[in-house]
């Protein structure tokens, strides 16, 4: 087993399906799947507002989540103290699906969200862009 604490049962339990059965199960689809879910994640869970996406991620024990910029038709967030074992093993696509998909309704145009790790500093970096020019039905 890895040389991990859990903070408690429920987040090793969300562990083991996340970093261990998801990905034996989806194989080389793991990213595209993930982020569809994500998706779908945001329509079951909707935010209200931006500033209610960074208590979600906290609450679904996904991370820290900070809004570090936002202009006309992206943002930036950072999704910091990372466990070093979890960013190197771990696709965050479910979270840019469910960042994507939350600006996208909230926004009314078609989004999409990127995400890059950044191991160095436990961070992962969320880059959420949105089309001014296509309009979505919300």
């Amino acid at each position: 087993m890895e040389n991990t604490t859990y903070d408690s049962p429920t987040r090793f339990g969300h562990e083991i399906l996340r970093d261990h059965v998801l990905p034996s199960i989806l194989g080389a689809h793991q990213g595209e799947i993930l982020y569809w879910a994500g998706k779908e994640v945001a329509r079951k869970f909707p935010v209200f507002n931006i500033e209610e996406i960074p208590v979600f991620f906290q609450e679904a024990s996904w991370g820290t989540l900070s809004l570090e910029k936002e202009i006309k038709d992206e943002a930036f967030y950072t999704m910091n103290n990372v466990d070093e074992i979890i960013i190197q093993n771990r696709s965050f696509q479910l979270e840019a699906g469910f960042l994507a998909e939350q600006y996208q309704k909230l926004n009314g145009l078609l989004t999409e969200c990127y995400g890059e790790v950044n191991s160095q500093k436990g961070q992962v970096l969320f880059h959420v862009k949105w089309d001014l020019k296509t309009k979505i039905d919300v």
